[in-house]
Formats: C-alpha cells, structure tokens, sequence
C-alpha cells in the first residue's frame, strides 16, 4: 500500500474563522488541502516526507480521503507538538527556519523566503530557488496559481488582507513581493514589528502610485517627461495647452502590461481619454509625449549590504502597450548605454531595500535618456537572463534578499531575443494556438521555451516566453521569423566566415580558405565586393556582416588593394587581408598597401597567396569561444607534425637523391 508522511496541523484553538480559511501545502508531488467544510479532503501519496514545518508526523498514514473532523482528531492526537507553517492563529513563530536544532547552515541559506503573489514571476523564482534549495513560500489567492506547484509552501488567500500578511509573515525568514500592488500598511506595520521586507514598505509606497513615483525621482535629479497631476477636465485641459498633443495621459495606481494609459491626440480626445481610465476619481496625471526611438531597459540588483550589479542595457519592444519582445544587449552606442546605465542606477540608488529592479527608459532622438517607472520585483524585461546571463535575474533577486553575494549579471552569450507567448486567442483556440508556436520554437537551435502553466488562457494574456540565444541579433532575427511563421521551419545555417574579393581573378588564390574552413566544418560564404567597381556593395556588406552572424572576414586583394582597409573601417569584426600576386610588383604592393592602414584602422594581414594562413588564424579567432575549434586546431597541428617526422624518416631511409627522384 502507498504511503505518505504528512506535516499539517490546524490552529489549536482556532477560531471557526480560522478553520474557515484555506491552505494549501505542497512539496513534491504530495499535497493536502485542508478546509473548513466537512468535504472529504483526498490526501496524495508521495515518496518523500513533506518538509512544510519543522517537525513531520511520526505515523504513517495510509491514502485515503478523510473529512475535516477526522484529521483533525488524528492530527490533535499527535503526542508530538505540532508548528504549522501556514497557521492562521496569533500563535509567535521564528520568522526564519523552524528548525533549531543548531545554529549551522546546512546549505546556501535556511531562510524561508515569504512571496506576496504566485504568479509566472513567482513561478521563475521558485525555479531558481530549487537550484540552491531556498524554500520558497508564496501567498496568492489562486489555488492554481502558476508559482503553487513548485513553491515549498502556498497560503491560499488575499495578499491584500492584512491579517492574512501578518499571519503568513511569521512563517517567513524575509518577506519580498513578485507584484507591488500589495497591503503596503501592513507591510510599514511588519518592518516595525521587526519583519524583513525587501524591498522596504517605504520603496513600495512610492512605486505604487505612479505619480509619486515621479515625483520622488524628479526630486533626485532623475530625468523625466514632464509630468503634472490633473483633478478634472479643465487642469487636463490646462495640460494640454502646456504640452501639446498627443497627451499621455495616466493612472497613478493599479497600471500595468498596458493598463492605466491613454492618449488624448487633442483636446476633443481628453474627456474618452479619462472616462477610458475609470474618471477623474481614479486618481490621474499626464506626462508631456516623450519622442523616443527606442524603449531600453535595466535590471538593477542591490544587496542588503548597498553592494549594486547592472544586468546589459536591453531594448524592448512593445505591442498594444504589452511588452513583445526583449532584445540584449541593446543596439546603441557605448556612451548612450553607460548613460542609461548610470540612470538606472541612479535611480534605484534612491530607493530603499535589496532586491532585482527594472527600470524602464526612452531614448529620445537627441541622445537623451528620460526614466519611464521602476518595478521593484523581477520584470519581463529581465527574463532573457535565464539562459543569456551567468546569474539570472531570478537568482539574483534570492540572493539579494536573503542577504547572499551578489553574482555575475554579465550575458554568456553574444545576443539573447526574448518573445513572449501572449494569448492570441480566448480558451481552448488559444491553446492550440500557443502549442503550434511552442512546437515550432522547440524545433529551432538555442530556443529556450517557459511555460507558465496558467488554467486559464485569455487574448493578450502572458502565458509563457521563448528565449532565443545565438552569436549575432541577425541570426536570432531570422529564427524568432521561423518560430513565428507558419510556412517554413526550416533554419539555414549562418555564415561564420566572410570570404570577399575585388575580382572573381583572386578566386583561385583565395579558395584555399575555403578548403580550409570546409575541413574545420566552418560555415562561411563567399562574394565578389568591389571598393571601386561597387562601393555601395561593399558599404553593405562591412556594415551588415556583425548583424548577420559574421564572426571574421578574410578580403583578398591585388594592386592597390584598398579593400581589407575600407571594409575594416566599417565593420567592428576582425579583418585579415590576403594580399594578391598581381601581374606588376609580385604581390609586394599589395602587401604594403594592406600594412600601412592608418591608427585605428587595423588589418591583419599573412605572407602574399597565402589564404590558407588566413583561414587557420580565423579560426584560431573563433576558438577563443569555441572549444571545438580549438580541439580540431590542436588536431591539425599534430597532424603537420606527424607528416613532417614521416617524411623526414623517408629522407633518412632513402637519402636525398631517391627521395627527390621520386
């Protein structure tokens, strides 16, 4: 027969309100779902001891359902004391980790990490939490929430019921949220009572209401739209007239995912604007249009000890006011992103508490960078940091909150796309929608696909991403368009090598690269560009090669040989140039020409014909982060070294003479 240990306790003495309440206790594949009703309550079998509390329950009950009145008496009978961990009574607890066998550490960290909301950013923490086995509880009043099935323990109720909080506080090391629109009273009140918050209740206050959000910053010297509050139609009016149009007008609270915005394109526009966000009553203000060319993004991280990390500036891009896509790292010059660097951390500087912070930003088209809003949580900007970073931002938020070391946020990869799987549909259609993409992304090479596994699927609804890592945002580009697209799924392979010359008259020198990247399984592709006959050509190519994938390019020319040089003025890649053995001089001019780049221009150049040497050094380039390559080079040079004995083992053996006649 099929066992299972169970750790449940009711609140002794507890009140039939108490009773009332409903918990929801997880680990493994066991669970117990213990309500007021006399509904018989199925008890899961499972391999493994429940951990939910500090002490489990030394008799062995077989699985079978049980009413309520019943596992109460069992439960009561118990000669051992019983610590529920998501007890409803008034009843004092360690806030940390109820076991107090001894003061030592047993892993990473002890510390019950408490989550007000379940949600898919619930459910990405509790995932980075099993990888340091980091209990992880989680409040939320869905009893099918996505984060309920992995978190180490789940109260089923309102994280905005103050009561609720203060009961589910005490079971927790450290109290953290995955949404900010929470009880912030209650958690002002727990600080004073000496509970961990982090973020602290003072940083939630301000990111709640975007309004005060702004005001703070613009007290901070963070730089921001113009913003004013509007009461009624004749200050939005007076706004306008300040302004100009299109007005953003906005909701202090509750705005998120494309909630809580709308845009007046007149002053005939205003009064649908604000009867489109809820009146007046709601609590609005306006921001002067903002004309960014891009939407950036940076995930902050700041640890209990004020020690701060920046994850890579990334773009994102946004659909029906709905975050689309996550690309990282962002496409923007070097001083453009240190700008958005030092404002992001800037501005987090000026909140209180650790944690992961998102701080979304306009670049404008004059090179500034204006702050949007913060989120003091994780955020879907910050996802791509599962696969793309040595720390993700998951991780990191654990870390920073139960007081760990802070790790590395720089990506472990060239290029990272994020795609979220929105709800395309309501239902069941939906379903089948987002299973034919999910299929096609599981397909495709360095796609990486989450599902959030919510019940219930709706249009525009997050329901899962898929991120996608590579060598270049060009070649990602084109594999998100075959995930996406229903007519082909097939990949092409990307070009590693660029082999370009002046004339299809270098060819025959510069095939031997090709020999030789045929021979390492290097992808490359070959092409005639011209720097006189088609400089327009070659102005494409230099400047698209990085995008595209291209790693190295190897350009052979003769003569003047102007081509090595002009394409390294374009590309950031590494350029070799192949002088070619013209009809005049013997190649020595070409050679020249190639060397006497001016500074800041560099060209690496091997001896006259010799694009074999410029293969082998191309690869060598490659292998810095290809281990393969490096392997297979290592390859190579024994064999050369192994021909070079043989043969001079048959000199020896044959003497000069018959090794020549030969």
């Amino acid at each position: 027969m099929l066992t299972s240990r169970i750790v449940v306790s009711p609140c002794q003495a507890a009140s039939s309100t108490a009773l009332n309440q409903m918990l929801l206790l997880k680990q493994s594949s066991a669970a117990v779902l213990v309500s007021g009703n006399q509904t018989p309550v199925l008890l899961h079998t499972s391999p493994f001891t429940s951990r939910v509390g500090c002490i489990p329950v030394s008799k062995t009950y077989s699985s079978q359902s049980f009413t309520m009145a019943n596992l109460h008496k069992r439960l009561t009978s118990s000669s051992e004391k019983l610590n529920p961990v998501l007890s409803c009574s008034s009843h004092e607890a360690s806030p940390i980790s109820e076991n107090k066998e001894a003061d030592h550490v047993h892993g990473v960290s002890e510390i019950i990490v408490g989550v007000l909301g379940g949600g898919q950013l619930g459910r990405m923490l509790c995932q980075a939490a099993s990888q340091m086995a980091i209990k992880v509880m989680i409040l939320d009043p869905s009893k099918n929430c996505s984060a309920s099935s992995l978190s180490y323990g789940h109260m089923v109720d309102s994280f905005d019921d103050s009561a609720t909080v203060e009961a589910f506080a005490k079971r927790c090391g450290v109290l953290t949220v995955e949404i900010e629109h929470v009880d912030v009273e209650t958690l002002e009140k727990l600080e004073k009572q000496g509970v961990d918050c982090q973020p602290k209740a003072s940083t939630i206050r301000i990111i709640q209401d975007k309004y005060m959000q702004k005001v703070h910053f613009s007290q901070h010297g963070i730089p921001l739209p113009e913003f004013m509050e509007i009461g009624d139609i004749e200050e939005a009016e007076r706004a306008g007239e300040l302004f100009g149009y299109p007005l953003m007008i906005k909701s202090k609270r509750l705005a998120y995912d494309g909630r809580g915005n709308a845009v007046a394109n007149s002053p005939d526009g205003l009064s649908s604007a604000v009867t489109a966000l809820g009146g007046f009553g709601r609590g609005l203000y306006v921001e002067k249009w903002a004309p960014f060319v891009k939407e950036l993004a940076v995930i902050v991280a700041r640890g209990k000890d004020g020690s701060m990390v920046c994850y890579p500036v990334v773009e994102t891009v946004h659909r029906d006011n709905i975050c689309h896509i996550v690309n990282a790292p962002a496409d923007v010059p070097w001083k453009i992103n240190k700008l958005a660097t030092d404002v992001a951390q800037k501005a987090v500087g000026s909140l209180e508490g650790a944690g992961v912070f998102a701080v979304e930003l306009f670049l404008t088209e004059d090179g500034q960078i204006l702050l949007n809003e913060v989120a003091p949580r994780p955020h879907n900007s910050g996802h791509q940091t599962i696969e793309a970073c040595y720390t993700s931002q998951f991780e990191q938020h654990l870390r920073a909150v139960v007081g760990l070391p802070l790790g590395d946020p720089s990506m472990r990869t060239p290029a990272s796309i994020m795609y979220n799987i929105l709800g395309e549909d309501d239902g069941e259609a939906g379903f089948r929608l987002a299973h034919r993409l999910i299929a096609r992304a599981l397909s495709v090479p360095g796609a990486s696909v989450h599902w959030y596994d919510k019940p219930e699927m709706r249009k525009q609804r997050k329901m899962g991403h898929v991120t996608l890592v590579g060598q270049s945002m060009g070649v990602l580009e084109r594999r998100l368009h075959c995930i996406l697209s229903e007519q082909s799924h097939q990949v092409h392979e990307t070009p590693r090598v660029g082999i370009i010359m002046g004339s299809d008259s270098d060819l025959p020198v510069m095939k031997d690269a090709a020999k030789i990247l045929d021979m390492f399984g290097v992808t490359y592709e070959v092409k005639i560009v011209s720097a006189h006959r088609t400089p327009e050509m070659m102005f494409s190519y230099a400047t698209s090669a990085h995008s595209r994938g291209v790693q190295v390019i190897i350009a052979g020319a003769g003569g003047a040989a102007h081509l090595p040089g002009m394409v390294a003025s374009l590309t950031p890649l590494p350029v070799i140039g192949v002088p070619v053995r013209a009809t005049r001089l013997d190649g020595v001019d070409s050679l020249l020409s190639i060397v006497q780049m001016p500074r800041g221009v560099p060209v690496a150049t091997v001896a006259i014909n010799n694009s074999t040497n410029a293969a082998l050094l191309a690869i060598r380039m490659l292998g810095i982060s290809d281990t393969d390559l490096v392997s297979r080079m290592r390859q190579y040079q024994e064999d050369m070294r192994e021909e070079n004995m043989v043969k001079g083992e048959k000199l020896e053996r044959q003497g000069w003479e018959s090794y020549l006649n030969q």
